[in-house]
């Protein structure tokens, strides 16, 4: 088969090169280095904040390019610290997001680049801690915005009524918030709600990105799995969704590849770049 014309590879990270154990596979590790080797950048495209997403980008000795994190609000290296595209939640919003959140008894969490802020312990903060390594900054929500750059806000839901909980926030904000629903296999039945400021998509941080590194987006390969990853897909010239992608990301893809514990990133790889 004939081999893509690409310039730049943009992979999701939970469901994409990491399974529900945490591990990324040899297979899939010696794919993306081959991808290096012909000259190919490759930057990662997460719903993570930047600091659970270094360790993963150091592991595969990606830390001199440029990466995709907050699920778009952020585009830069985490190495050098240069910020390509940045969009953060404003002080206002924040604010009334707090007071929702306060008359309704929501957790949320709030992310810097450098600071994971919560107010109270719960199996969340306990969770990023072991499995991200995310040491929470516990302290009262008032006046956060004036104290750091909040980027992203999460809710998490484990169950029917916190999920009740979370679409009503969702539906209170729907014209002055995006939100996007994750999942990763390290949690089953858990989602992970990310609240972005109004206009953030991983395509339009891809296009933020591609435009910076002064490449065409008809040269760019994306691979994801979730709902988070339709804009992703939709903004690269070939789409790849993984197996286990459900049917509206499968839609925009051009091709579908195995999962992610048969090592689909590597098996596409090997079909359209090597």
């Amino acid at each position: 088969m004939k081999k893509y014309p690409c310039k730049l590879l943009v992979a999701d990270i939970d469901g994409t090169l990491v399974n529900g154990y945490g591990k990324i596979s040899a297979e899939d590790k010696a794919a993306l280095a081959k991808v290096r080797d012909l000259g190919i950048q490759v930057s990662l495209c997460t719903g993570r904040g930047l600091q659970a997403a270094v360790k993963i980008i150091n592991q595969l000795s990606l830390d001199g390019g440029y990466h995709i994190s907050f699920d778009g609000a952020l585009v830069s290296s985490p190495t050098s610290g240069e910020e390509v595209y940045a969009r953060p939640l404003s002080q206002n919003m924040l604010a009334a997001m707090i007071d929702f959140a306060h008359q309704h008894r929501i957790d949320l969490e709030f992310f810097s680049v450098t600071h994971y802020y919560v107010e109270r312990e719960t199996w969340a903060t306990r969770a990023r801690q072991e499995f991200f390594g995310l040491v929470p900054t516990i302290a009262s929500f008032s006046g956060l915005g004036e104290r750091a750059r909040i980027i992203k806000g999460n809710i998490i839901t484990r169950n029917h009524q916190e999920e009740v909980q979370a679409r009503n926030f969702c539906r209170h904000f729907k014209h002055h918030l995006d939100f996007s629903w994750a999942t990763t296999p390290l949690f089953p039945g858990v989602y992970f709600v990310n609240l972005l400021a109004l206009g953030v998509s991983k395509g339009k941080a891809l296009e933020a990105l591609a435009s910076h590194l002064e490449i065409p987006l008809t040269e760019v390969i994306a691979i994801g799995d979730e709902s988070n990853d339709v804009s992703l897909l939709t903004s690269a010239g070939l789409a790849i969704a993984m197996g286990t992608a459900p049917e509206e990301v499968r839609k925009v893809a051009d091709h579908v590849t195995l999962d992610v514990d048969h090592s689909g990133l590597a098996a596409a790889v090997n079909r359209f770049l090597l």
